[in-house]
């Protein structure tokens, strides 16, 4: 009798074990600071290095504002132009999908670094309706940096990146956009020490030592 338990039961264990595999959650780590704080270059340094795949919601949304017929297209437009917050829904929508996708064409490819989100507490809120359950948060990581020097990196960025957004005017709406939205987002997490700061005013070399730290705990 205990034999043909254990038999039924070492039978049933590969399909738990496989089943377990396709319901593997996202692993998400939030990369936020001010524009210009070297998120995106960070971020690249740990997929070369790290098992984790890189979505920047602001690519995601200019990509979808490109995108021929997309519906979105002219409305992310303005957001982006005024330094706005693009509406929770479409942001989600589109990290979803890349999220589904990555992990679609390879099971292994479950940990993310979503960057520049959420950047509000709309954002927050439509992230803890949408994907409760859904994705773990394991931390924020946190790339802290003067306005000045973020102001002067993207200024620089500006004269080869070819985006709209990288001049003095948009620059400062983003910034007071970040200090008044974003920075309380930061707090929230902290409280629930889920943040990882890392001082981004050093070299890129110097901010990465850190972020390995950090990566090697984690």
């Amino acid at each position: 009798m205990i034999g043909r338990l254990f038999g039924s039961l070492s039978q049933k264990v590969p399909s738990f074990l496989y089943r377990a595999s396709l319901m593997m959650k996202p692993q998400v780590v939030f990369v936020l600071g001010g524009p210009g704080a070297g998120k995106g270059t960070q971020c690249s340094k740990i997929v070369e290095n790290y098992n984790y795949t890189h979505l920047s919601a602001g690519d995601l949304l200019r990509a979808e504002r490109a995108r021929e017929g997309s519906e979105f297209g002219q409305l992310i437009s303005n957001y982006i132009k005024e330094g706005k917050i693009v509406p929770v829904e479409i942001t989600i929508n589109l990290l979803k999908k890349a999220m589904e996708e990555t992990m679609g064409k390879d099971e292994k490819k479950f940990r993310f670094l979503i960057d520049g989100f959420p950047r509000n507490e709309d954002n927050l809120q439509g992230w803890n309706t949408a994907m409760d359950g859904k994705a773990d948060v394991k931390f924020v990581l946190f790339f802290d940096c003067s306005n000045e020097v973020c102001i002067n990196r993207c200024l620089e960025r500006g004269k080869s990146s070819g985006r709209t957004d990288d001049n003095r005017e948009s620059l400062e709406k983003r910034i007071q956009t970040y200090l008044q939205s974003t920075r309380p987002i930061i707090e929230l997490y902290e409280k629930h020490g889920k943040v990882r700061t890392v001082d981004a005013s050093r070299s890129v070399d110097e901010v990465f030592a850190d972020v390995k730290t950090i990566l090697g705990v984690e």
